[in-house]
Protein backbone atom coordinates (compact mmCIF):
# COMPACT_ATOMS: atom_id res chain seq x y z
CA UNK A 1 0.00 0.00 0.00
CA UNK A 2 2.72 2.43 0.98
CA UNK A 3 4.64 1.56 -2.19
CA UNK A 4 1.65 2.56 -4.33
CA UNK A 5 1.31 5.87 -2.46
CA UNK A 6 5.01 6.61 -2.85
CA UNK A 7 4.89 5.58 -6.53
CA UNK A 8 1.90 7.83 -7.15
CA UNK A 9 3.61 10.76 -5.42
CA UNK A 10 6.86 10.27 -7.32
CA UNK A 11 4.97 9.92 -10.61
CA UNK A 12 2.96 13.06 -9.89
CA UNK A 13 6.09 15.00 -9.01
CA UNK A 14 7.89 13.84 -12.15
CA UNK A 15 4.87 14.75 -14.30
CA UNK A 16 4.62 18.17 -12.69
CA UNK A 17 8.34 18.85 -13.14
CA UNK A 18 8.30 17.82 -16.79
CA UNK A 19 5.29 19.99 -17.55
CA UNK A 20 6.67 23.00 -15.66
CA UNK A 21 10.04 22.55 -17.36
CA UNK A 22 8.29 22.65 -20.75
CA UNK A 23 6.59 25.96 -19.81
CA UNK A 24 3.09 24.53 -19.53
CA UNK A 25 0.54 26.52 -17.55
CA UNK A 26 0.95 25.61 -13.87
CA UNK A 27 -2.78 24.89 -13.48
CA UNK A 28 -2.58 22.32 -16.26
CA UNK A 29 0.59 20.88 -14.73
CA UNK A 30 -1.02 20.48 -11.31
CA UNK A 31 -4.17 18.96 -12.82
CA UNK A 32 -2.08 16.50 -14.84
CA UNK A 33 -0.02 15.60 -11.79
CA UNK A 34 -3.11 14.96 -9.66
CA UNK A 35 -4.79 12.87 -12.37
CA UNK A 36 -1.56 10.94 -12.88
CA UNK A 37 -1.20 10.28 -9.15
CA UNK A 38 -4.80 9.07 -8.87
CA UNK A 39 -4.38 6.83 -11.91
CA UNK A 40 -1.10 5.43 -10.55
CA UNK A 41 -2.83 4.65 -7.25
CA UNK A 42 -5.98 3.08 -8.71
CA UNK A 43 -4.82 1.06 -11.74
CA UNK A 44 -3.58 -1.97 -9.72
CA UNK A 45 -6.95 -2.16 -7.96
CA UNK A 46 -8.87 -2.07 -11.24
CA UNK A 47 -6.60 -4.58 -12.98
CA UNK A 48 -6.69 -6.85 -9.93
CA UNK A 49 -10.49 -6.74 -9.92
CA UNK A 50 -10.70 -7.87 -13.54
CA UNK A 51 -8.04 -10.55 -13.08
CA UNK A 52 -9.85 -11.91 -10.03
CA UNK A 53 -13.11 -12.07 -11.99
CA UNK A 54 -11.33 -13.94 -14.77
CA UNK A 55 -9.83 -16.46 -12.35
CA UNK A 56 -13.19 -16.99 -10.66
CA UNK A 57 -14.88 -17.53 -14.02
CA UNK A 58 -12.27 -20.11 -15.05
CA UNK A 59 -12.66 -21.89 -11.73
CA UNK A 60 -16.44 -21.95 -12.15
CA UNK A 61 -16.05 -23.29 -15.70
CA UNK A 62 -13.84 -26.10 -14.36
CA UNK A 63 -16.42 -26.92 -11.69
CA UNK A 64 -19.23 -26.94 -14.25
CA UNK A 65 -17.23 -29.23 -16.55
CA UNK A 66 -16.54 -31.64 -13.68
CA UNK A 67 -20.20 -31.68 -12.64
CA UNK A 68 -21.27 -32.31 -16.23
CA UNK A 69 -18.74 -35.16 -16.48
CA UNK A 70 -19.97 -36.76 -13.26
CA UNK A 71 -23.63 -36.41 -14.26
CA UNK A 72 -22.88 -37.97 -17.64
CA UNK A 73 -21.02 -40.81 -15.95
CA UNK A 74 -23.90 -41.44 -13.52
CA UNK A 75 -26.54 -41.45 -16.26
CA UNK A 76 -24.36 -43.80 -18.32
CA UNK A 77 -24.09 -46.26 -15.43
CA UNK A 78 -27.67 -46.00 -14.22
Amino acid sequence: MIQRIIGGAVGALATWLILVWNNVNSTVAVTAAVVGAIAAFLWPIIVGFFLARRVNQRRQDDINAEVARQVAEQTKQG
